[in-house]
């Protein structure tokens, strides 16, 4: 039988590789610890370093249009009976760039091309093109010759006051010209809307629907107002003769319904096209400039 000296022995033996088991570990924890606070500087260098690059510093951080969402406030159909209802279009996945051929067939001759901008205006053009995938625009009357020199179409109702069940806000109005010292436009400047210029127009302003107006002359006023969503490609000089038809009365007192019925027979939109659109020249009836963008 083991002796009382060799229990002894073997318990305390037992105590002190216990003790050197726990004194092992815990260097280990204070290794790690040393290890990790070390690390920790040179990992929040690199985050913030990825961080900058990623601009996540700039003052006005960078915007994914391709992920932004358009608004459509929906409008009642019962307080307005000249509205009419074709749906809304998506609110995510729009085209954010480049531009979308319209076309636009009248019974004053065509057809008149356009194209849309996908950039400056993305909810316009997705509205329009949402609208003549419905054929919300065909057999339906241009009803006005309007004083600041531009056709108004896109209502079905030919009251100024129809469109669909739904509005949108403006986007892409230009900016306001530089006065000159008579408080008009400065000259020499380009006009906010140069003749071509295609703009949407809302009842009230800023509810837009499908109401639109194409300029046969430059329009420069002291206060843009008209959101610009594309310009005509071809076709203008159809546009020029249906501005100098005679007006008369349009019901209200305003001398501008034209005296000849001006019909959009049919009105389509293509594809998206992500080719930077080239300048024409004034020759080809098409501005030769880009509108300009607020």
């Amino acid at each position: 039988m083991a002796s009382s000296r060799d229990r002894q022995r073997k318990l305390a033996r037992a105590k002190l590789d216990r003790q050197l088991a726990r004194r092992a570990a815990a260097a280990r924890r204070r290794r790690q610890i040393q290890a990790g606070v070390g690390a920790t500087p040179v990992l929040a260098l690199v985050v913030l370093g990825a961080a900058w690059g990623l601009g996540a510093f700039d003052r006005e951080p960078k915007r994914d249009t391709a992920q932004e969402t358009c608004l459509w406030t929906p409008q009642d159909a019962t307080a307005n009976t000249n509205l009419k209802d074709v749906g809304t279009p998506a609110t995510t996945g729009l085209p954010t760039s480049g531009t979308r051929p319209m076309t636009i067939t009248t019974n004053q001759g065509g057809p008149v091309t356009a194209e849309l901008d996908l950039a400056g205006a993305p909810c316009a053009a997705a509205s329009i093109a949402h609208l003549a995938g419905r054929s919300f625009y065909d057999n339906t009357t241009c009803h006005e010759i309007t004083s600041e020199g531009a056709l108004r179409c896109g209502d079905p109702s030919g009251t100024g006051l129809g469109g669909p069940t739904y509005s949108f806000y403006s986007e892409n109005v230009p900016t306001a010209p530089e006065a000159s010292p008579s408080a008009s436009p400065a000259p020499g400047q380009p006009p906010a809307y140069p003749k071509g210029t295609v703009a949407m127009i809302g009842n009230p302003p800023g509810a837009n629907g499908s109401q639109f107006l194409i300029f046969f002359k430059d329009f420069n006023p002291p206060q843009p107002a008209y959101p610009v969503v594309g310009r005509i490609t071809g076709g203008l000089d159809v546009i020029e003769k249906i501005g100098a038809l005679p007006t008369v009365e349009n019901g209200a007192g305003e001398k501008v319904k034209p005296k000849t019925d001006v019909v959009i027979q049919k009105l389509t939109v293509g594809e998206p096209n992500e080719a930077a659109p080239a300048a024409t020249s004034p020759a080809s009836g098409a501005p030769s400039a880009s509108p300009s963008a607020g």
